[in-house]
């Protein structure tokens, strides 16, 4: 079983093109144009092991909101597509990470069931060209697209340290509800649909 996609979305704000591998090695090549927005998904592809290629030109002139979003959709919208009618994966999956003085929770139930709960206690206002406050929105928009509850939350004295640890175990967590279950047939819910 192949469980790829490669979308590419495209309006008058923003250019997005992904291609994701959900049984990868973790090859990761990310281009926004926003630094750190690029650090955190190139760390959520290595460590969920996803094999992903993602290029978004958007309008960086106006601000970054519009090119972060986006790209959060696109993302979500992949990882849906590549899952297909989510048959035979294990549906749920959690993570802690810390990251010296910050740690993160994630959870997660890729059932087809969108919500996000985000709860980072950043104190700044931007990791680098990043606003903070984009950092939750994001996270909501590809808990949207991809059809996924999510509830994160993270402690710590660093902004930095509190979003990697938060992306860091979202793709843990993601990894873990997306892997393959050997001893499960069908879709992991007693409704027996999505």
């Amino acid at each position: 079983m192949t469980r790829t996609a490669s979308i590419q979305r495209k309006t008058l704000e923003t250019d997005v093109q992904i291609s994701i591998d959900l049984d990868g090695t973790g090859i990761v090549a990310v281009s926004t144009g926003v630094g750190f927005y690029d650090h955190m998904l190139t760390a959520f592809g290595h460590h969920g092991l996803f094999d992903l290629d993602l290029k978004t030109v958007g309008d960086l002139h106006v601000d970054e909101h519009h090119t972060v979003e986006d790209t959060a959709l696109v993302l979500g919208s992949a990882i849906a597509e590549a899952l297909g009618d989510r048959a035979g994966i294990y549906r749920y999956g959690s993570a802690t990470i810390p990251m010296d003085e910050a740690i993160a929770t994630a959870v997660v139930d890729i059932g087809s069931r969108p919500y996000a709960v985000v709860d980072l206690p950043f104190t700044t206002e931007r990791l680098g060209t990043l606003g903070t406050q984009m950092i939750p929105h994001a996270l909501e928009a590809f808990a949207r697209t991809s059809g996924c509850t999510l509830n994160l939350s993270a402690q710590g004295n660093n902004d930095h340290h509190i979003a990697e640890a938060a992306f860091k175990a979202l793709a843990y967590a993601i990894r873990a509800a997306v892997e393959i279950d050997p001893r499960r047939s069908g879709i992991a819910s007693t409704k027996g649909s999505t």
